[in-house]
């Protein structure tokens, strides 16, 4: 079999130019060696000249046609592997509740943590607050949310309790010696759109910054500081439309967009033409502000596309120096009588070619990233 960690000079000349960028001084956490998550930042920046991270969201949780059996995941049974990174869902911990808004205990999920920084995988974060303005949910995109929460806001107390839930998990994060378990943390994510209460045509720029000034350094006063903040927009039109809403290199760690296969490939070649056009504005972006880039959630729901995997998403990022790709969850069965999934089961269309993608030279899974 070919060698994975085999190198393209192409993509090892891009990797340290934004390896090289990212060391510069002024990330949240000050580039400290004694930082809780400069292990963290140190593996990425090394991962970034060995290849690309493939990722799952709630991959150890549930998948096409199982729940919580120990060990289990759709990709291990797929690849005999699991996945480098492991995305969670914080939704509904602000509001105490004991599983997330997909239905994932946090005693689990904290567990599973644990369990993926003992194994050398990593872990990313994303989270769909409640609406604080309405008490809906997330989607409720009522106009002045963002400002009912900043200082002064009529929901700025609630606010600040959802926040001190949010580090009291944060700071639940140890290991078996007792120390920090840095992890990366998406807010606010999707920020291009409007389909969130944070969304572009709901606040203003200056509003979101505030909001995202404001969480972070809240969290850093409750003692927060295992966290890699990632500023994760979704589809954006330009380099000036990415960073409008920038709230600074000192408050951001890593950058990254979200952007779904929504057409049959081989008759529409439009999600490709746009998502290279992305990709390559967003690595550009990376060198320029010294972040390290990766394409934060993307995916094709139910993959019918037989080679999606080899023929639509590996050159899309292939010669560039992503971080990792995140592709989203297993839901299984749905109500509706949908099976809804990102990647693919045993027996599925693309399984081949999940394997294929898999074994080559460059793509990272567990294995890979493992101590």
């Amino acid at each position: 079999m070919v060698n994975r960690h085999r190198h393209f000079f192409i993509l090892m000349l891009c990797v340290l130019s934004v390896s090289a960028s990212c060391q510069k001084p002024g990330a949240p956490n000050d580039g400290s060696k004694t930082s809780p998550t400069a292990p963290l930042t140190s593996r990425l920046s090394q991962l970034l000249a060995k290849g690309i991270m493939f990722g799952h969201q709630d991959d150890l949780a549930y998948g096409y046609n199982w729940k919580y059996v120990p060990g289990n995941s759709d990709v291990k049974l797929v690849t005999g592997d699991y996945p480098a990174v492991i995305g969670w869902e914080l939704g509904h911990l602000e509001l105490g509740a004991a599983v997330s808004l997909d239905s994932v205990p946090f005693s689990f999920m904290k567990e599973k943590i644990i369990w993926s920084s003992k194994m050398g995988l990593i872990t990313t974060l994303s989270w769909h607050p409640d609406n604080p303005l309405t008490g809906k949910s997330a989607w409720d995109a009522a106009p002045g949310t963002v400002r009912s929460v900043l200082p002064g806001g009529g929901k700025y107390a609630l606010y600040t309790h959802w926040l001190d839930r949010l580090s009291d998990f944060f700071l639940s994060l140890k290991d078996e010696q007792g120390q920090p378990i840095p992890v990366m943390f998406r807010p606010y994510h999707e920020l291009t759109g409007s389909w969130f209460w944070w969304g572009e045509s709901l606040c203003s720029q200056d509003e979101f910054r505030q909001l995202w000034t404001m969480t972070v350094n809240y969290l850093k006063k409750r003692g927060v500081n295992n966290l890699l903040y990632v500023y994760s927009t979704a589809e954006f039109r330009s380099v000036e439309h990415f960073l409008q809403r920038y709230p600074g290199d000192e408050l951001v760690d890593l950058i990254g967009f979200d952007s779904y296969q929504r057409n049959d490939p081989a008759v529409d070649s439009s999600f490709f033409k746009s998502m290279k056009r992305q990709l390559n504005e967003l690595c550009s972006i990376a060198r320029t502000h010294g972040k390290i880039p990766a394409l934060t959630e993307t995916g094709y729901e139910a993959v019918p596309s037989a080679n999606w995997w080899t023929g639509t998403l590996w050159p899309l990022i292939s010669d560039l120096p992503i971080s990792y790709v995140l592709v989203w969850r297993n839901a299984g069965l749905l109500p509706s009588g949908k099976y809804h999934y990102y990647t693919p089961y045993q027996g599925d269309v693309s399984e081949r070619d999940f394997v294929d993608y898999y074994n080559l030279p460059n793509t990272l899974f567990g294995k890979d990233v493992s101590y």
